[in-house]
């Protein structure tokens, strides 16, 4: 009896798409992971609004063009060919950011994407909308005009040196809290508030005097310092905040959770120094003075007296929120000082004050997108790279002790602003539509890798949006964006060629506790617009996210259902999962199954970036996705998969993808070796219990640490291992 592995490349008798066969994991996995170095420049139409876990656009215009193509199809030789599968139709029931509608209509299908979250609808909507470069910057200059200067006027200080005005980049600001003896405290856990993200080259550093508050410049390292301006010694090493806990003067030490205000408002906060650009484009570190204090209290006195539409929705409790609550942040304004607020809202005011709707709406995108970057969870990142670190990091919503206050609107030097993201998220999407490009990798006669470059290799992405099934099927090339349950489309059976999608992850990452940031402030602007704005938060009765593996795999199972319910018979569910944990998997099989579903094959890809945060605060990070590929039972089964030894698999795969320069973790092999199961289990109704604990015989069998498995195993669980039709 052969192995699977002298199996991979043979399609199954009753096959009907190219991806059920093979699929250039290797190839695709080298793309994907140039790709994903840096996303939003590599596939900026997925990028033009935040999202969580978008899924890398060239793993799914492999997995979509595999979907789409007859059985025997080199996948990897079409793979930069153009395209046009005009009659074709893709449906994504989680479609998140829109990587399988860009992906689909790229190949020239039509494409059905539906979400439940609002955000991810309008962010989608406002991606594959065609507005001209000049519309927008038509638009651009006229906030630039027209309210840009209220804004800058809120972010400039004097310079010492030449006593002119010149603007602030960032001001740099601390939590603080007051001892039950009266004693204010700053919340550092060091002075050194600035330096190089690669310190050991440039060792030059920013420290803040703990006496008098100045500003001054040496070592990162630096153990032993004397204020040149009050002459005080101290370590810049040695902050009052460590951990847990922060020490007052006298060397009492207090948890810093119990000395949040008992009054429900937030940490207070002392900004203490900034960063301001010169005349002749050099950035200069600077004190907070008297006169820059002065200047954020006019901002907090005007915002008190303006009429701005901010959002007042209350921050709800959850597994990602609960956290912020826990520090008193409870109203999502909150989440902004008193300046951010009130120049933010000046410059949505403005933006609402453009009469063109379809051009109002990507500047509403922008604006919603310069939030990310706009608020005190934000944090500074250092010199040498990009200054702001995101509030969306973590996965969940933790308070930053030393928040970092961008410019709302800002320079040409900055990073994360509303002018910044304009170039660089809003117009790079657009110019992705009428030329949307591919990542290549080049190669020396050696067969050594010299780099990459862009190749066209699609027609312009032109799919007339429509609102109806009716008016899809009419269409030649038609995009339908939904809002909605996923579980209730408005789509008849037997009608859809190849779903592709992405499903949430069954534990504590909840998108929608999350993106009810930006749904406070979208809300109220386009709630009257569109009914599906017109809720109290960005969450629905229908959403799939559920902490229980058991929840989370009936709710999924009700969308997968609807998939084979609309999903042609010859056709394909294709999805992407990775997870850590046995429960995680068994949930996935346990929705396939009840959905009248089997897996027929499996493909491990490259996924993520190891280095992205917050993978690399993981023990064993997990960087491949496995490619699912499912089909309606009673054509799945026709006949059984043939497994052998899903260890000698998981071996003989993490091998073809090490050869090819990628390190495979721990996490990675059972990632493989649970996907396998799925295959190897697909013919059987086993419960959910069963199956979580063949996946954990998995775990055992998979690692580098398993040994023979014939001492860590008993006979019957070796029967998992050996698998034959």
């Amino acid at each position: 009896m052969n192995s699977i592995t002298d199996k991979i490349g043979l399609a199954p008798a009753t096959a009907a798409t190219a991806l059920e066969c093979d699929f250039p994991l290797v190839e695709i996995s080298q793309v994907a992971e140039q790709e994903s170095w840096r996303k939003e420049i590599n596939r900026p139409i997925y990028h033009i609004h935040k999202w969580w876990a978008t899924r890398l656009g060239s793993v799914f215009r492999g997995i979509t063009l595999g979907a789409l193509s007859q059985p025997g199809t080199d996948i990897w030789a079409q793979f930069y060919k153009t395209h046009d599968l005009a009659g074709k139709v893709v449906l994504d029931p989680f479609m998140g950011s829109g990587t399988t509608l860009g992906e689909a209509v790229k190949l020239g299908s039509k494409a059905i994407g539906c979400d439940i979250n609002p955000v991810s609808t309008f962010l989608v909507r406002q991606a594959f909308t065609p507005v001209s470069e000049a519309q927008l910057r038509s638009a651009f200059e006229r906030l630039e005009r027209n309210v840009a200067p209220e804004i800058q006027r809120y972010y400039q200080t004097r310079d010492p040196l030449t006593g002119d005005l010149i603007q602030v980049l960032y001001y740099f600001w601390v939590k603080t809290v007051t001892t039950p003896e009266g004693e204010v405290i700053p919340l550092l856990s060091r002075y050194v508030f600035s330096q190089d993200a690669y310190p050991k080259k440039k060792p030059r550093a920013q420290i803040v005097c703990p006496s008098c508050w100045n500003v001054l410049e040496d070592r990162y390292d630096a153990v032993d310092l004397r204020c040149l301006h009050c002459n005080h010694q101290f370590n810049p090493q040695d902050g009052p905040a460590a951990g847990q806990y922060v020490t007052a003067k006298g060397g009492q030490r207090y948890r810093i959770k119990e000395m949040i205000p008992r009054d429900g408002t937030p940490p207070t906060h002392r900004m203490y120094a900034m960063m301001a650009l010169r005349a002749d484009g050099t950035k200069v570190y600077l004190p907070v003075r008297n006169e820059d204090l002065a200047l954020y209290e006019e901002a907090k006195k005007r915002l008190d007296s303006e009429s701005l539409l901010l959002p007042e929705t209350s921050v709800r409790p959850g597994h990602n929120t609960d956290q912020a609550r826990g520090y008193n942040y409870t109203k999502w304004r909150d989440f902004f000082n008193a300046r951010q607020l009130l120049c933010l809202g000046l410059l949505l005011r403005e933006i609402l004050c453009i009469d063109d709707e379809v051009v109002q709406e990507q500047m509403l995108c922008l604006f919603s997108s310069t939030l990310e970057f706009n608020n005190q969870f934000c944090s500074f990142k250092g010199e040498g790279t990009g200054a702001v670190r995101h509030m969306f990091s973590n996965h969940i919503l933790k308070p930053e002790r030393t928040p970092l206050e961008n410019s709302v609107w800002g320079t040409d030097k900055s990073s994360g602003t509303f002018r910044t993201l304009f170039e660089s998220r809003l117009l790079r999407a657009k110019r992705y539509l009428d030329e949307p490009f591919e990542i290549a990798l080049g190669y020396d006669s050696d067969g050594n890798r010299t780099g990459s470059h862009k190749i066209v290799a699609s027609h312009p992405i032109r799919a007339r949006r429509v609102d109806t099934w009716a008016e899809l099927e009419a269409a030649d090339h038609g995009l339908l964006i939904l809002n909605g349950d996923s579980s209730k489309l408005p789509v008849p059976s037997r009608s859809v060629d190849a779903v592709v999608t992405d499903p949430p992850y069954f534990d504590f990452v909840h998108y929608s506790e999350l993106s009810d940031f930006f749904f406070a402030w979208l809300s109220p602007v386009l709630r009257h617009r569109y009914p599906w704005m017109a809720r109290e938060d960005s969450s629905d009765e229908g959403e799939v996210q559920h902490k229980d593996p058991r929840v989370f795999a009936r709710q999924l199972a009700s969308v997968f259902t609807e998939a084979c319910r609309v999903l042609k018979d010859d056709g394909v569910l294709a999805f992407s999962f990775h997870h850590s944990r046995a429960e995680g998997w068994a949930a996935i099989y346990e929705a396939i199954n009840k959905a009248g579903m089997a897996v027929v094959a499996v493909h491990p890809v490259h996924a993520e970036l190891r280095a992205a945060s917050p993978k690399t605060a993981a023990k064993d990070p997990i960087s491949l996705d496995a490619i699912l590929v499912c089909r309606k039972k009673e054509f799945a089964l026709q006949q059984s998969p043939v497994i052998q030894d899903v260890r000698q698999t998981v071996d003989a795969l993490a091998s073809r993808l090490q050869a090819a320069g990628m390190r495979i973790s721990t996490g990675d092999r059972f990632v493989i070796g649970a996907s396998q199961t799925l295959i190897a289990r697909a013919a059987e109704d086993l419960s959910f219990d069963e199956i979580k604990a063949d996946l954990e015989v998995i775990r055992l069998a998979v690692g580098p640490e398993a040994g023979d498995s014939d001492e860590k195993t008993s006979t019957a669980q070796q029967d998992l291992f050996i698998t034959t039709s």
